[in-house]
This record gives C-alpha cells, structure tokens and sequence, in this order.
C-alpha cells in the first residue's frame, strides 16, 4: 500500500486545524448573535404585553363610558317603558347604529330578552339570552361572549328611570364589541406583533396565516401567572416563533387569552449575510493557509523525501542514489550519517560477496575433487587389473567397460560444470517441437546404465511447436527424467510426462512414484551443490534445469506433492524468438493431439 507523503499528513493535520477554528468561531458567533436576538424578542415581547395591556385598559374604559350613554339616552328610556318586544327590538335599530358596537342586548331587569341586534347572523335571541342570565349574575361590568362562533367583549349597563339616584332600574343594555380580524390586526399594531386570541382552546381571532391555525392550536399553552412573562418557542408551518400568552378574561369559563407572537426565523435572516461573509472569510483563511503551508511544507520536507527516496533505493540495492548534503539541520546531519553508513554497508557487502566467492569456489572444488577422485579409483585400479597378461577377453572387456563408464561420469560431471558457467547468450533457438525434444530426451535417458525397467510415459495435448534452443532443453528434460527415474523403486518406477498447450507456451509436468522430497529441503532442491537420494550425484542438476529455463523466459517449480506421486511444474514460452513467422515455412510443425507412450 503506498504511504502518504510526510507534507501532505502536516498540510491536512493544519488545514484540519484551520477548518476546526474557522467553523468554531462562526459556530460561536452565531451562538451569540441568536441569544441577543432571542433576548431582544423577549423583551419585544414584553414591551407588547404591557404596550396591550394599557390598550386594554383604556379600550375597555371608552367602551364602558360609551355604553354609559347609550344607556342613558331618552329615547331608549322611553321605549322600554313600552315593554312591548317587538316594537322594543324594531325602535331599537337605532340606537344600536348609534352605538357603534358589534352587539346590541336589551333586557328586563330578570334578565328576559326584550331585543338583540348584532352583525353576525349566527347569533341567536335564545343564546343571548342564555349568556345574559349567567353574566347578570356577576358583578363584573364588562365579560366575555362566545355566541355563535363569535367572541365578543361585553360591556354592561343598567337603563333607570329618570335619574340613577332613584335606583329604579328599568332594563339592562349589553354592548359588546366582537373580537375578529380587524381588532386582531388593530391589536397587532398597536404590540407590533403577531397575535392571535384563543377562547379555551379555539383560536378565534389572528394575524397568522389560517394554513398555521392548527399548529398553533396543537402548540397552545397556559397563560403565564400575573407580573410573569413566560416565553415558549413555537413551530408554526416552516417558521419558528417566540410567543408568550396572557389572560385577557375575568370570571369567565372558558378563559380568553391573547398570544404574542415573534418570528424568530425572520429576526435571524438578517444576519445570514454575516454568516456568509463569515464562511467566506474562513474559506479565504483556509485557501491561504494552504497555499502558504503547502510551500513551506514542500520547502522543508523535500530533503526529507529525497533521503527516503535513497533508503528505497538502498533497498533495492542502489548505493550511488545520489543525495544532497547541505545546511547545518538535524535533516543534513541525518543524511550525512545515512550516507556514511551506506558507504559503510557497501564496503562491508563487498567483504561478505568477496567471502562468499571464496566460500563457493572451495565448496565447488571440494565438491569436484571428491567426485574425481570417486572416479579416478576405479580407472586406477582397473587400469592396473589390465597390465596383466593373465587376463581373457570377457575380463579385459569388463574392466575396460568400468573405466569407461567412470571417464563418462566424469565428463558428465565436466559438462555440468561448464553448462552452469554459461550465459543466457549461448542459446541457438531454433523452430521445433516440444514434443520431440523429450522423446528424445526420454530415449538418452532410458539407455543410461543406472537407469533399468523404467516406465516413460507421454501425453502431448495442443500444439507444442515454437522457438527455443533444443539441445539445451533436451538436457533440462534429461536432468529432471534422470532423478525422477533414479528416485523412484527399481523395479517398479514409473515417470509420467504431460505437455499441455497454454497460452503464450506450453506448461510440462513431470511425475514419478518415488518417495518424495522432505519437507526441510523442498527450498534448496534448486541451490549449487544440493544433492539427495542419490550416492553419485553432482548436486548440479537441478540447479542447471532451472538455469536453462530461465534463460528460455521459463520457470521450473515443485509442485504441491500427492499421494504417492512427487510433480515438477514447468513452463516454457514458445514465442520468444521474434521469427515466428519464418518457422512454419523452414521447419515442419509437429502436433499431436493423442497421447504418446514411450517405453
């Protein structure tokens, strides 16, 4: 996984930072400015109650002084004494238009209705009347009437027969003002808020939309106690509210309250242009920091990232990445001590190559004195066996036969030598098949002396034809053929070989019933020298095989062994030479497509 670069870890951390100071300082000022604005609703609020409640007082005072008139003209003296209903509630038209109000009652000191006029339709002689009986029952001159739908404020007075002092009560006069939009929006202005009137729970009378009628309804709440202001935050629709509710009623069941309403929404709209210049500035302040942190940060580590451009380097087994000693920072004196100890490394690598050499080529002439030696005894002593002259033909004929069986053995040993001194550009390839070089391989291996019964087995499936050096490709397949054969039971040994067509190649797997390799030296089989199983063995074949596939762009591995069989894994590309298309024309292609047993 590829590591992020020092800088840009410090840039984020800083711009981290940045951004965490910037959204804190618009947090906390809009915090601040959101409680003065709340504060100043509050005492807005305030200043409407009070601003309604002088209102109230002097509105109920001009009401109950104009009622006082009405009750004391003349004419309606004169047409009570009449007390005759209709053409009480017919002459009383009149006086009604002279009073101005919204509600017109007349009764008889028991209460009896005698006329009622009001602009609302919905109001009837028998609710009115209903209402009269209970309000001349309270001593209160001015009371509250839910008729018809309608909320009225009621102002009483009783009609005397001449003069008030004589206490000789001819009638009663109820004027009643109605509570609906008009006073709502009066009222509003006069609080400079939004307002609304409840009677119990039913909003009768407001400036707020009627599409916020039943949140307002849902979010209505208790009057607060006398000489107390308690202000709730309400939701009406999308917009939020600050509202505080008063009673405006006495004596009455259900209560009539006045709710005063700020919009809390609206108060804080005007400072969303300071929280976008807020925004802007912080963007401004982050785009800033990071130009300037981004050079700084660049300036600095730079040095930094070309040292560990160099330990990459180092690792990969580049000792003259060139580095830059300069300044007097604790970053130059790490260089400085990097580039003293990478010295130091090379020469002491040096040392162990120089050591190693030496260690190999001892273990490599060790290796070859004993087997010449091995060999050299029996060509002596042989040797010395045919000076005599007592000999017939079959000794002489045997002896000679061991001396040349070991000078071959030793010529073998020779040729492996040289084979594995050799480079990749000794190969001749040459357009053949694949198939072919291991029967051929497969035949020198069946006529060496060690090798007795053994079972060869081929199977070829797709095309195997292409370029590669035959010679040396015969000698990897007579390599692994050979140990296999030397690894598995003498009298019952059996090789498989399988050549199977894959893409760019072919893929080879060669398998014997031997007993298999340890687990301890399955990674060495490969190494110089590495020899099991066998009392003669150079420990170079192997290492050869490997040797030449690689210089073919192949690969030999050890399978994951099975029951009873070991595998090796061969891969061989055939397509490597660039002349492909020459060798279809000079050599003939060989194919098989069934396989092939080679005994």
């Amino acid at each position: 996984m590829e590591q992020v670069p020092l800088r840009i870890r410090f840039l984020a951390l800083l711009l981290a930072s940045v951004l965490a100071v910037t959204i804190t300082t618009v947090l906390i000022v809009r915090h601040a400015i959101e409680q003065q604005i709340h504060a100043e609703i509050v005492d807005d609020l305030r200043n409407s109650v009070l601003t309604f409640q002088a209102f109230q007082t002097e509105r109920q005072n001009t009401f109950n002084h104009s009622a006082e008139l009405v009750a004391d003209l003349p004419t309606l003296k004169a047409l009570l004494t009449t007390e005759d209903v209709t053409t009480i509630q017919d002459a009383s038209n009149d006086t009604w238009d002279l009073s101005g109000g919204d509600l017109l009652a007349l009764a008889q000191p028991t209460g009896k209705i005698m006329a009622v006029h009001a602009r609302a339709k919905e109001v009837t002689r028998d609710a009115t009347e209903a209402a009269l009986m209970r309000s001349v029952r309270l001593a209160a001159r001015q009371q509250w009437w839910f008729l018809g739908g309608h909320l009225y404020e009621v102002f009483f007075q009783p009609i005397y027969f001449g003069r008030s002092n004589d206490q000789r009560v001819l009638g009663v006069l109820a004027l009643g003002y109605e509570i609906d939009e008009r006073a709502a929006g009066y009222v509003s202005r006069i609080a400079g808020s939004q307002v609304t009137f409840r009677y119990g729970d039913s909003v009768v009378a407001g400036t707020i939309a009627p599409a916020m009628t039943p949140d307002m309804a849902r979010d209505s709440h208790a009057a607060a106690k006398p000489g107390e202001l308690a202000i709730q935050e309400v939701r009406l629709g999308q917009e939020r509210f600050l509202a505080t509710t008063v009673e405006v009623s006495r004596d009455t069941s259900p209560a009539v309250y006045l709710s005063v309403f700020k919009s809390y929404d609206e108060e804080t709209a005007r400072f969303r242009g300071l929280y976008r210049t807020l925004a802007g500035l912080g963007v401004l302040a982050f785009l800033g920091q990071s130009a300037l942190a981004f050079a700084a940060f660049r300036r600095y580590t730079k040095p930094l990232e070309k040292l560990v451009a160099g330990v990459r380097a180092l690792g990969k087994g580049d000792f003259a990445y060139p580095l830059d000693v300069r300044g007097r920072s604790e970053l130059a004196e790490v260089t400085a001590s990097f580039i003293r100890m990478r010295d130091d490394l090379l020469q002491t690598q040096k040392q162990l190559i120089e050591a190693e050499r030496l260690a190999t080529i001892g273990r490599m002439a060790s290796s070859i004195s004993h087997d010449l030696r091995h060999q050299l005894t029996p060509i002596v002593a042989n040797s010395e066996f045919l000076s005599e002259r007592n000999l017939d033909r079959e000794q002489s004929e045997e002896l000679y036969k061991e001396i040349s069986d070991a000078v071959a053995r030793m010529t073998e040993l020779i040729d492996s030598l040289l084979e594995f001194a050799k480079t990749r550009e000794d190969l001749s390839p040459s357009y053949g098949s694949v198939k072919d070089t291991m029967q051929r391989a497969i035949r020198s291996v069946q006529g060496h002396p060690v090798v007795h019964n053994a079972k060869i087995t081929l199977s070829c499936n797709g095309n195997c034809d292409g370029w590669f050096d035959s010679r040396k490709l015969e000698r990897a397949f007579y390599n692994l053929l050979l140990n296999a054969c030397q690894a598995a039971p003498p009298n019952s040994c059996q090789v498989n070989v399988d050549i199977q067509e894959s893409p760019g190649g072919v893929e080879i797997r060669i398998s014997d019933n031997g007993p298999g390799i340890p687990v301890h030296l399955r990674e060495k089989i490969f190494e110089p020298f590495a020899s099991y199983g066998k009392e003669n063995g150079t420990g170079l074949g192997l290492t050869i095989v490997q040797k030449l596939l690689g210089e073919h762009g192949g690969t030999v591995k050890l399978a994951e062994q099975t029951s009873g069989w070991t595998t090796f894994q061969l891969w061989l590309p055939l397509n490597n030479s660039g002349s492909e298309a020459e060798g279809p024309e000079d050599v003939p292609a060989v194919t098989s497509s069934n396989p092939t047993s080679t005994q």
